[in-house]
This record gives C-alpha cells, structure tokens and sequence, in this order.
C-alpha cells in the first residue's frame, strides 16, 4: 500500500475530527500582545489559556532586552551547533546561573523543551537499564521512553506503594554490574495541577538504588520560595537527580534546560543527540533567558501577583461548589459533567457569548462524560478577571445541568 494512501483515511484520534475543529477547537488563532486579553477571530476575549505565570512576556524590562540583543545580533548568531561553532560565553554564563538558581552543580541549555527532554532520556539510558514512569507522564517523556530499548515499568498516577512494588522488582531483575534505575515523574503535571509526590519518592532511596528525573516544566518560577521549582517547595530540591525545566512556561520563551552533577552535565553535553545535531539557542533567546531569570530571583512581586491571582481563582470557584480535583499549583483545572457535543457547544458559548477563551480537554485525556476546562492564571490578571470568570462559569454550569448543550449538533454549525 502506499504510505500517502494509508494515511489518506486515517488522520488520527484528533486529525480525524479536523474537518469542523480546525481553527476553532484546535489550531486557534490568538493574536495580539501576549496577556490576561487578546484577540479570537476578531474580538477581544478574557484568555485563560496561555502559560505566561509571571506575566513576562510582555514586560517592558523583558522586551526591552529582547530588542536589544536581536538588533544587536539578529537571529542568526551564534550559527552551527555548540560542539561546532554554536558556543558563547552568554550561553554558558546563562548554564551556570541556571545550575545556581535551582541548586545544581551545573546545567545544559536545550533547544527546545520537547525534543530536549526526550533526547535527555535516550542519552541516559541504554537497554541494560529499567525505566520506571508516572502513568501520567508528559508526551515528552513518552516518547524518551519509546527510543528505549530497555525494560520499562509504569506505576499508577502518585501511588507510591506501586512505585515501591516496581521498585522491589526491577531491583531483582536488573543486572546491577551493567544497568541501573531511573525513576522519572513531573513536578507539577501540567493538566490536573496535582504535585508529584517528590518527597516520598526521594524518602524511596533509602531502600532502593535509583535515580530520579525531575521534568518540572510547570514548576519552575511558580513554586518554592524562591521559585526554584517543587523539589523546593517540598523541600526535597536535593534528591532530585535530573532536573528538567523549560523556557516556555515562566520564561515566557523558547528552550530548556538540564541540570544535574557535573558529571552528569559533562556527559549530556557529548552524547545528547538533539543539541549535538542542532543550531544552538540564538543571542536573543539566550539574554531574554537571562534577564528572565534575574527578575525571577530578584523580584519576587511577580510570583507573589501569580499566587495571589490563584488563590482568589481557585478560591472563587470552589466556594461555589465546582470540582477542582486535587490540584495544588497554579494548574486550574474545572471538571464538569458532559461528552463531546456538551463540550464543544460549552466552550463556543464561553467564546461566542462571554467573550471568554479557555482549553478544553474531553475523553481520552479524562474519563467518558466528563468536561475538563483548563484555566491557566498568571501574574497579569485581575481580581475582575477572576470575578467574571467565576460568573460566567456559574452560568454555564446552569446550562450542563439542564442539559441546555445537549443538542444533536454543534451550535456554531448548525
């Protein structure tokens, strides 16, 4: 068969609702300066759905340095990858600063966070090692694990006594003389806002050998005191092995990075195939990391407007009796009762009539008949924001219960 014919009837488990998604449901265009409102289709919309915590983004300080450095060197420099021709001072002056601010000994810049993190994973394992992941991992690491050719072992979502029966039997089975075990879970996960349970699995080291991977995308400038990600906040910042942030969350940018022990770090940098094979991070990216990360560790106002921002959201829409389930990070995620047809005609009301944009997440990421709106608070929002969300969500909860989005059909294609 050719391959262009079999893929012309099977466009995937989201491709294959494209026809009426695209631009709307999926792919939608948000234009306008990054903050609490942008432009959909033509309007102005109250967003709920972009990760920009602090509410860097559009920072003058932020973009000011921004424009600077790429007028200073465009987007080109430094050409070639960093083994080659891709290194600079700034970009390892940015690794060290990194290292510091989440108490490594060193750190590795990453292109990208996606591929970064994937390609970390290969790089630390061969087929002699036993994985061992949270069932509710990122894709990212999903797919670090599809390119290894090891044992691999998942425990239900933060069920420590599950991990520890993994543990016990990857234990006897792995050959110690030639493998080991890493254990990988996230800071925060990035959908239901619930914390990985870092602490216990750090305690886990006292009865087993392992190490642990740390992807703590969502973590990094919002949690802990300092905002060195969850590992501080629960106080356990040492325990983590390998630790993975991103630029596009906090940062409001682009890259990643890792750190961990010098060694550790030495070795990524010769054998982590994504970053050895591609252009370094340009000029621009890497002082707007910087700057970032400076007004992260010296103005802590901007975590302090995030927390205050969720405090009031979360707050808001719990005193009036809507499920959260069990998050305890800025993640808010709001579960409603409903299938797809609810769903879609739910969020087009929200849009359409409220004026209001937010994710929504249906079957298979959450349980058949269930509705999951994904709120994403951030330091620029305002207590009106959150006073009109929490209105018009009472509103639209109405709506489920009565079942007036039940139709046979999606309104704004009817």
């Amino acid at each position: 068969m050719d391959i262009f014919e079999k893929i012309k009837g099977n466009r995937g488990p989201l491709g294959q609702h494209s026809g009426f998604a695209h631009g709307y449901f999926t792919f939608p265009k948000l234009e306008g300066e990054i903050g609490n409102r942008m432009q959909f289709r033509g309007k102005d919309v109250l967003v709920w759905s972009v990760n920009n915590y602090l509410g860097l983004a559009n920072h003058p300080d932020v973009r000011k340095v921004d424009a600077e450095s790429a007028q200073k060197y465009g987007l080109g420099y430094p050409m070639g990858a960093r083994m080659m021709t891709g290194n600079t001072s700034m970009h390892e002056e940015l690794e060290r600063q990194l290292a510091d601010f989440v108490g490594k000994e060193d750190a590795i810049l990453l292109n990208f966070g996606y591929q970064g993190c994937a390609s970390t994973i290969d790089a630390l394992t061969d087929r002699h090692d036993i994985i061992i992941y949270d069932s509710e991992s990122h894709a990212c690491i999903m797919d670090g694990m599809r390119m290894h050719q090891g044992n691999r072992m998942v425990f239900p979502h933060n069920d420590i006594d599950a991990l520890r029966t993994r543990l016990e039997r990857a234990s006897k089975s792995i050959d110690s003389e030639k493998g080991g075990i890493l254990v990988i879970t996230e800071g925060v996960f990035g959908m239901a806002g619930d914390q990985g349970k870092l602490k216990e699995i750090v305690e886990l080291k006292k009865e087993f050998d392992f190490r642990l991977f740390v992807d703590d995308a969502h973590g990094v400038g919002t949690m802990g005191e300092t905002g060195a990600g969850t590992g501080e906040h629960q106080g356990c910042q040492d325990g983590i092995d390998v630790f993975f942030g991103t630029f596009a969350k906090s940062f409001a940018s682009i890259g990643a990075f890792i750190a961990a022990n010098e060694n550790v770090i030495e070795y990524l940098r010769y054998n982590t195939r994504s970053q050895i094979f591609a252009k370094s991070l340009p000029m621009p990216l890497v002082e707007g990391a910087l700057k970032r990360l400076a007004m992260m560790r010296d103005e802590p106002e901007h975590k302090q407007k995030l927390w205050k921002v969720v405090d009031a959201l979360q707050g808001g829409l719990k005193s009036e009796g809507f499920n959260l389930g069990d998050t305890d990070s800025p993640v808010t995620p709001v579960f409603l009762s409903g299938g797809y047809l609810e769903a879609a005609n739910c969020v087009f009301d929200l849009r359409e009539n409220h004026d209001l944009f937010c994710s929504m997440v249906v079957y298979p990421v959450v349980p058949k008949d269930v509705i999951m709106l994904r709120l994403i608070p951030t330091a620029v929002h305002t207590q009106e924001d959150v006073d009109y969300t929490i209105d018009v969500f009472k509103k639209i909860k109405k709506k489920l219960d009565n079942n007036e989005y039940a139709k046979d059909k999606i309104t704004m294609f009817a």
